[in-house]
């Protein structure tokens, strides 16, 4: 047995999270609002892609468990690195492309962002997994916390350079921006985890070659504690997301801002995320937080905060105060973060229950049901954006009944939150020759 990883080994995994965080926030955030502002496409295009690539991700359980098979996580990470930065590369090409022939554009972006969902399903949850495998049990929530909160400072450091390097726009220096971003994080990704798991010799791990994939998979809903979670994530991915591919738009659209200006605005909200975190995990170790407890009343609070907020950025738009739009956005980010860092802690609990040798299946049915929540939800509020346009025939009500709708699942899930852990967890399942397929955000 080696030793669990340190604070070191757990900041170099961070900095993969960091990596892939800043390919998604061009690919996501920049070439939707590009699509929607600067090409004049329906904003259901850039949703039905990114949606795309979330669809692939589901997945994830099937790449948990090929690495649970083979025993090791590396190749995984690096490979679906090298995989979704290509895919980012591709996307603005695609994206340029749109400019001149808008079905080829559509053609060559939807293989990018089948790339880009490969390279994030099987980098984000094999690295994961490795994190769970070699940190310790009293470590887990802290640093399933620091590896998060690192991946949306990819998302601060990104909007913000990227934002810069946009202005003043065009198509080359959008696709020459996106290939540094895609290469730097990619040699940042592969040096960081290079070296760093445990040799199979060194640390023993259980193979699964006498479990079928479809047993793994299944157990999980043998474990009602698990269920519930696994919907719970559901629920709130969907409200998390719906906003993903409308506020730069609606930005752009409502208060004339620039590419950068809207790049930067995402940076801004991702900015409180990263504080609404960095508070939780240190009012939370402050404070002896155990999971189930206060931990719970922090993703109540962070999806009733993440609802005020969304309240008030439909406000700021059907008044016409830009002034209010950018604290508005940087509250919806403080609550967005509060509720995803409760929501790691908790998941890391459960994620440390059952067989070592089924982490990766159970990881990636998390991961699924993330992807699943943020793909319709971004279909979801880019598709009834445009028809809210439609219907009010202006583009500020059409976008404030979406952030309102937003608003209320917020509020449905913070009543969600609060029947959680209102049982004891069942039985370990595995005792009786079942793994239970837990899974990972």
């Amino acid at each position: 047995m080696t030793a669990p990883f340190g604070w070191l080994q757990i900041v170099r995994l961070g900095l993969v999270q960091t990596a892939l965080g800043a390919v998604v926030l061009l690919t996501t955030s920049t070439l939707n609002r590009v699509m929607v502002v600067e090409l004049a496409l329906p904003a259901l295009a850039p949703g039905g892609l990114v949606a795309l690539h979330y669809a692939v991700q589901m997945l994830r359980p099937r790449w948990g468990f090929g690495s649970d098979r083979s025993g090791r996580r590396t190749p995984w990470i690096i490979g679906g690195m090298v995989v979704l930065a290509a895919g980012g590369v591709s996307a603005a090409l695609a994206t340029a492309l749109m400019a001149w022939s808008v079905p080829a554009g559509i053609g060559l972006a939807a293989v990018a962002f089948v790339m880009i969902g490969v390279g994030v399903g099987a980098c984000g949850t094999n690295l994961l997994v490795l994190l769970a495998e070699n940190v310790g049990e009293g470590r887990r929530a802290a640093a399933a916390t620091l590896v998060w909160v690192m991946m949306i400072a990819g998302f601060v450091i990104t909007g913000a350079a990227a934002g810069r390097a946009l202005d003043p726009f065009s198509w080359e220096r959008l696709v020459a921006v996106s290939a540094a971003v895609s290469l730097l994080a990619c040699l940042v990704a592969v040096v960081a985890v290079s070296g760093l798991e445990p040799s199979i010799k060194a640390r023993p791990r259980p193979r699964t070659g006498e479990t079928p994939f479809r047993q793994a998979l299944a157990s999980v809903w043998r474990d009602r504690e698990a269920r519930r979670f696994t919907l719970f994530v559901l629920a709130s991915m969907l409200a998390y997301s719906m906003q993903d591919l409308v506020l730069e738009p609606f930005a752009g659209l409502v208060f004339g801002m620039t590419p950068g200006q809207t790049t930067s605005l995402s940076g801004l909200q991702n900015a409180g995320t990263l504080a609404g975190m960095a508070s939780v995990a240190l009012l939370s170790r402050a404070f002896g937080e155990e999971q189930g407890g206060l931990l719970k009343r922090w993703i109540v609070f962070g999806c009733l905060a993440s609802a005020a907020a969304l309240g008030c950025v439909a406000l700021s738009g059907l008044l016409g105060a830009p002034a209010a739009i950018r604290p508005a956005v940087l509250m919806l980010g403080i609550g967005n973060g509060a509720f995803a860092a409760a929501a790691i802690g908790s998941m890391m609990g459960l994620a440390g229950k059952g067989d070592p040798a089924t982490r990766g299946v159970r990881m990636g049915v998390w991961g699924a049901a993330q992807a699943i929540g943020f793909g319709f939800g971004g279909l979801v509020g880019a598709g009834a954006a445009d028809v809210a346009r439609i219907a009010f025939g202006s583009a500020p009500p059409g976008y404030a009944s979406v952030f309102l709708v937003e608003a209320a699942l917020f509020v449905g899930c913070a009543v969600f939150a609060l029947r959680l852990g209102a049982r004891p967890a069942t039985r370990d399942l595995s005792a009786r020759g079942a793994e239970p397929a837990l899974t990972s955000l």
